[in-house]
């Protein structure tokens, strides 16, 4: 299938035609204008209309106790499937299928400058999971520009695993390639395509029979991910144009990370839980896996985007003329929360990285315009996908905000004609009421979290679960530093044309 010039596009600049390049930047400055003109119409109608913005801040804090019900169920169903999937033995039901290794699984795994604890730890995972290493195919790309830095590393891998699997191999991408944003997706990119050129063309080696999984470098894979993986792939409908997206555990170093840290870590597992009993809205996010067909068809470009593990998935819907979707393995794999070399060090590093993940965003223009071009696509599924990004992201940037200021300011601005009315009187009241509602879904929220940690290491004393406890107890005005704010920064970056490039999370062991 010939590939469409759109689906090379990292932004508005990117495309030659005057009014494309428009209609683009139009759906680049949406987002933000958007979630800008939502925080400006509540303080000014707050000014001008207090009892209507009364009316809606109480329908508001009630639809978001709903949704919180709503998202709790779906946490607690995917986390009961998740500990289902872990107990199956799914090398004995594939067993069922006499050909199932045929399947092999290409590995990338780009890294930076992360230390040798952490990339032995993911090695490891690889060898010891029960999958058969002659059919694994892993690649390590390191960066030129970090070669310095790192070189010794990657050696002590190479000795201690490179004769672990079917094929091991170590790349090196170049810096400063013209047009490439330098990071994860760049390198990974050349690091597939290598592996295509060196392992799998040279060995003829069906591109149907291989399963691709881009890995972060601190990702450790649980036992049974590849054997889980293959027999999903074996039965779906469609495994050529279908990702597999596992549960993201943030708990390699979950004990050593400050409160604030462990929080963020869980509501990012706890999102990503969720939208697993949510197919037909998931997308891929961080470590994932699809067939390296699709990877060939959309030809493996990742070299001009930040937000590279959503984008593939995008790029490959458009391809298929919307016929791809994303698979939940409801399987876990295992990473790093953030931490630092200091408190404040990690808690800078949480904001950026949280605005990394925000500028997802910037694939909402990117789709947009694919839907424009792609006609084939039918409208339901195309005004599916609009709805719930748009509304996903605006949410993440304003939500917060909103729930933080509506209680009061309509009181603070409405004036004295509006404070003496009964509903003034009866807000804080009603608000109140249903916040303390909601609170069941961060109780539900705390308690999952206490039975995702792993065994307390002894050096850490029986303190440190208080204190994460308490630590929960922030959340809803952390969710506006550290979730709204670095949302807005991101938006407010992309509609003013300050395109971000990619900030590599700090790996630190303590």
């Amino acid at each position: 299938m010939e590939q469409e010039y759109y689906l090379r596009v990292g932004k508005a600049s990117d495309l030659k035609n005057p009014k494309e390049r428009f209609i683009y930047r139009l759906f680049e400055i949406f987002p933000g204008i958007t979630s800008w003109l939502i925080l400006f119409l509540i303080v000014f109608l707050s000014w001008k209309q207090p009892f209507w913005v009364s009316i809606f801040i109480m329908v508001f804090v009630i639809f978001w106790f709903l949704r919180t019900i709503y998202f709790s169920l779906h946490l607690w169903s995917g986390y009961k499937k998740m500990k289902e999937n872990e107990e199956i033995d799914w090398i004995k039901k594939l067993n069922d299928f006499g050909n199932w290794k045929d399947i092999y699984h290409l590995i990338v795994i780009p890294m930076y400058d992360e230390p040798l604890e952490i990339i032995r730890d993911c090695f490891r995972s690889l060898e010891e999971s029960d999958y058969p290493n002659d059919r694994l195919i892993v690649i390590l790309g390191g960066e030129e520009r970090a070669r310095d830095k790192v070189e010794s590393s990657i050696k002590q891998i190479e000795q201690e695993f490179g004769s672990k699997f079917f094929r091991f191999m170590v790349t090196w991408h170049p810096n400063n390639i013209p047009g490439e944003i330098a990071g994860k997706g760049s390198n990974e990119t050349w690091a597939t395509k290598k592996a295509k050129e060196e392992i799998i063309d040279p060995l003829g080696i069906p591109y149907e029979k291989i399963i691709f999984s881009p890995f972060d470098v601190d990702t450790v894979v649980f036992p049974k991910y590849f054997s889980c993986l293959t027999y999903k792939h074996l039965t779906t409908e469609k495994p050529l144009r279908t990702s597999f997206q596992p549960i993201p555990l943030y708990i390699n170093n979950i004990w050593q990370a400050p409160a604030l840290s462990k929080i963020f870590a869980f509501s990012a597992t706890f999102w990503h839980t969720m939208n697993q009993g949510r197919p037909e809205k998931l997308i891929t996010f961080s470590s994932h896996s699809m067939s390296f067909k699709a990877l060939i068809d959309v030809n493996f470009k990742q070299t001009n985007v930040v937000s590279d593990d959503s984008r593939i998935f995008w790029q490959c819907l458009l391809q298929y003329d919307g016929d791809y979707r994303v698979e939940p393995l409801y399987y876990p794999v295992s990473m790093d929360a953030n931490v630092s070399k200091s408190f404040f060090r990690t808690l800078y590093n949480i904001f950026k990285q949280q605005r990394r993940w925000a500028y997802g965003v910037a694939d909402i223009a990117y789709f947009l315009f694919g839907f424009i071009k792609n006609k084939k696509i039918p409208f339901r599924k195309k005004f599916s996908f609009t709805m719930e990004s748009v509304e996903g992201h605006i949410s993440w940037a304003t939500a917060s905000i909103m729930i933080f200021l509506l209680g009061w300011l309509p009181l603070l601005l409405g004036g004295p004609e509006f404070s003496h009315t009964m509903l003034s009187y009866n807000l804080p009241n009603v608000i109140s009421r249903v916040m303390t509602f909601t609170m069941i879904g961060l109780i539900s929220s705390i308690y999952l979290s206490f039975l995702l940690l792993p065994p307390r290491p002894p050096q850490y004393g029986a303190w440190k679960y208080l204190v994460f406890f308490l630590g929960w107890l922030l959340f809803p005005i952390m969710m506006i530093f550290f979730g709204s704010f670095p949302a807005l920064d991101a938006q407010t970056r992309l509609l003013l044309g300050r395109y971000m490039g990619f900030w590599v999370t700090e790996k630190h062991r303590k």
